[in-house]
């Protein structure tokens, strides 16, 4: 599988001439929404905002070519809510900063992010249950990917491109394991290759004659962690394997929960039948690495559909309610400094060590209104915390 370089959208020119015929046909109004769609865009609003959320419905509402909702009560009127799926920061193989590629984000309107890997893995606000056995995961993942590069780096070298991997770890950043893409752009700015696309198509791509492999886990292995630790697995830009439906099965015996079927230029028809086949949830995102004029999509260009966004919800939810309950319960049973540590870790609010004015009851308490809604705060598990 590639990094996701060469997964382009639409041609702009040809994306805003097709805008501008549909406005001459139609009249630029926008498609109502129907009673489904209100509702799921109601339940989808309750989990964004929480408590600062109007519970009131919005039927002024509109959604464009693929169901994305325009919103005109939210904490900023008339802002377009948008999920960003998938995104690559230079954490990954992005070019941007995790801060910037939101800043990126923000500018495109409020979205929710998540950053990439083949499986992508979502976890709620709580980050993941068991943390210990995804951070050694990552751990691996890193310094494979490091070895990665390094092998990388020596098979260029071979081909007379002598290339330093200081170079290369430059670019990647601090503490950043570096991808295919740090690589490519290292070998731009030497003078090797005139753009990142020619260092792919003639040196880094599967295979090729600088490519090397890293040590990253089996996809089944990456599935059965994410499911449990309290995440939400999804099979990333599915349309990038050669033999894509038994790896599907595979995946799902595996605990596989969705996978991508969605792109900039809508449904990927065939994945989507792939997706209801196996019974998995249906999403997509950009694919964004930050690498603009190179042909990728901009980020937050996939529109996801309202009911495409409850259905991942409605299965999402149940799970990141459970690690929910599992870290707080924990915090509860044992207020220890590494359990408190394990909820600061993800938070959204700081607690201060040793507050006595803060105690375990009142942190509980913030965490469920930080990361529930009302009607979750209400079942059984969570009334017994408080």
């Amino acid at each position: 599988m590639n990094d996701g370089l060469f997964h382009s959208g639409k041609n702009k020119g040809a994306q805003n001439k097709k805008k501008k015929n549909k406005k001459k046909k139609g009249g630029g109004s926008k498609k109502k929404l129907s009673g489904e769609q209100l509702m799921a865009l109601k339940s989808i609003k309750e989990w964004v905002f929480l408590e600062h959320h109007s519970s009131s419905s919005s039927s002024s509402s509109n959604i464009d070519d693929f169901g994305s909702p325009f919103i005109n009560h939210s904490p900023k009127s008339a802002d377009k809510i948008l999920f960003e799926l998938h995104s690559h920061s230079k954490c990954s193989d992005g070019l941007l900063s995790p801060s910037a590629l939101v800043e990126v984000a923000h500018q495109k309107g409020e979205s929710e992010l998540a950053e990439p890997v083949h499986i992508l893995a979502y976890y709620s606000s709580c980050g993941p249950t068991r943390s210990e056995e995804l951070d050694k995961l990552l751990a691996k993942i890193r310094d494979g990917r490091y070895l990665r590069a390094k092998n990388m780096v020596s098979k260029l070298n071979s081909l007379k491109l002598p290339l330093k991997l200081e170079h290369v770890a430059k670019i990647a950043g601090k503490g950043v394991a570096p991808g295919r893409n740090h690589v490519a752009r290292a070998m731009v700015e030497a003078g090797y290759v005139e753009n990142m696309k020619q260092a792919f198509s003639r040196y880094l791509y599967d295979n090729g004659p600088a490519y090397a492999m890293g040590s990253e886990p089996l996809a089944e292995e990456a599935v059965k962690l994410v499911r449990d630790t309290g995440g939400f697995a999804v099979l990333a830009h599915p349309w990038a394997l050669k033999n894509p439906v038994p790896i599907i099965r595979k995946l799902k015996e595996a605990g596989l929960h969705g996978m991508e079927v969605y792109r900039s230029n809508g449904i990927q028809e065939v994945y989507g039948r792939l997706a209801d086949a196996y019974d998995l949830v249906k999403l997509g995102g950009s694919d964004y690495h930050g690498i603009t004029g190179k042909g990728e999509s901009d980020l937050a260009s996939v529109n996801l559909p309202v009911l495409a966004i409850q259905n991942f919800l409605k299965v999402a939810r149940p799970i990141w309610c459970s690690a929910i309950s599992d870290i707080l319960k924990s915090y509860t049973d044992e207020p220890s400094d590494s359990n408190l540590e394990k909820i600061k870790r993800f938070a959204m609010f700081q607690v201060l060590k040793g507050d006595s004015s803060f105690c375990s009851k009142d942190l509980v308490n913030l965490c469920m209104s930080s990361w529930l809604t009302i009607e979750e705060r209400q079942k059984v598990e969570f009334e017994a915390l408080k």
